[in-house]
């Protein structure tokens, strides 16, 4: 029998395509949804891409509930932890992102690590290391840094994928099993959509093609691809030496406007909807009221960071995607889901 794998969040944009990537090698797939309802709706699209869905199981496990957990761990040998609140508005309290995202990985981590299971791959993320070390910083984040949850310039996601994640560690490290986790540290996923939910970061590409914003913030993000982050999750599944460490992963720093010129090459014939212009800071801040994803951002202005990605490439062993192919596949995709 081949080694079954289960996927917490497998109806999410990066479960998905985490989902495709083991069916493909040959895995069973074992997928947590909160609603039974979600099933169908996954396996016809996995089905749709290519995936062997006869080696596809669901599970039912919610973040904030007890119930199931153990059970799901049955006959697992690897467990993906990737399941994570992610929302581009903030909520007013903090707790709506950070409660869910600490319980779920500790109800997740307790479970892998009482029955048994081989390896626990988490979906951290770049949030997590890279917030609060000042804008004058220069140097590339590293699997050593960690956000300064003490500072001004974090948000309730921010601090949600922080202490998850510091959570997950301890947990290891209690059940003496450190070398049996690994941290993956993705900056925002982007890549081809799989079916009409964006998820909060392709929406951005969405919301650039849809010709609202004839200006954008001067907000930068770092980028990576979704099949890199799936590809990655595997590699940290099967290889002994990544046991114990963090991997942060990104293709290079891009602002908003020049996300909007690869796309505007890559789709041409969507140009005249794309942003042309830079706002000036001031004039963000001004309009930042009005717009609550910007006003959520605030604090990215003027920021440009980047990470050290040579461990993660050196665990895929080949380079990562251009992230101008990245924004193309995201950018076509959503057409052909008729989100634009």
């Amino acid at each position: 029998m081949p080694d079954r794998v289960l996927i917490t969040g497998v109806s999410g944009f990066l479960g998905g395509h985490l989902a495709l990537t083991l069916l493909e090698a040959g895995y069973i797939v074992r997928g947590s949804v909160r609603d039974l309802k979600k099933a169908d709706k996954v396996r016809s699209t996995l089905a749709r891409h290519g995936g062997d869905v006869s080696r596809l199981e669901f599970v039912v496990l919610d973040l904030l509930r007890d119930e199931g957990w153990s059970e799901a761990m049955r006959d697992v040998r690897y467990l993906h932890h990737v399941a994570s609140p992610l929302v581009l508005v903030m909520p007013k309290d903090a707790q709506e992102l950070v409660r869910p995202a600490v319980e779920g990985t500790t109800r997740a981590l307790e479970a892998a690590f009482t029955t048994g299971v081989e390896r626990v791959v988490m979906t951290a993320s770049i949030s997590g290391m890279m917030y609060g070390h000042g804008k004058t910083r220069t140097a590339p984040i590293t699997a050593e840094d960690w956000s300064n949850l003490t500072s001004p310039d974090i948000n309730a996601y921010v601090e949600s994928k922080t202490k998850a994640e510091k959570a997950a560690w301890a947990i290891a490290e209690k059940h003496g099993r450190t070398k049996d986790l690994v941290g993956i540290n993705p900056g925002a996923i982007f890549g081809p959509l799989l079916d009409e939910d964006p998820g909060p970061t392709a929406a951005i590409v969405v919301r650039l093609l849809g010709g609202k914003l004839p200006a954008v913030p001067r907000i930068r993000m770092i980028v990576v691809d979704v099949r890199d982050v799936a590809a990655l999750h595997v590699a940290a599944m099967l290889e002994p030496s990544a046991g114990g460490r963090r991997f942060p992963v990104g293709n290079g720093t891009y602002s908003l406007m020049e996300i909007s010129d690869m796309l505007r090459r890559s789709i041409p014939e969507r140009a005249g909807k794309l942003p042309r212009f830079e706002l000036p800071d001031w004039v963000t801040r001004l309009v930042s009221p009005f717009d609550a994803e910007i006003r959520a951002n605030l604090f990215e202005l003027g920021y440009r960071r980047t990470t050290e990605a040579r461990d993660a490439q050196a665990l895929l062993r080949r380079a990562l995607v251009p992230a101008e192919e990245t924004m193309a596949q995201t950018g076509r995709t959503a057409i052909e889901q008729k989100l634009v």
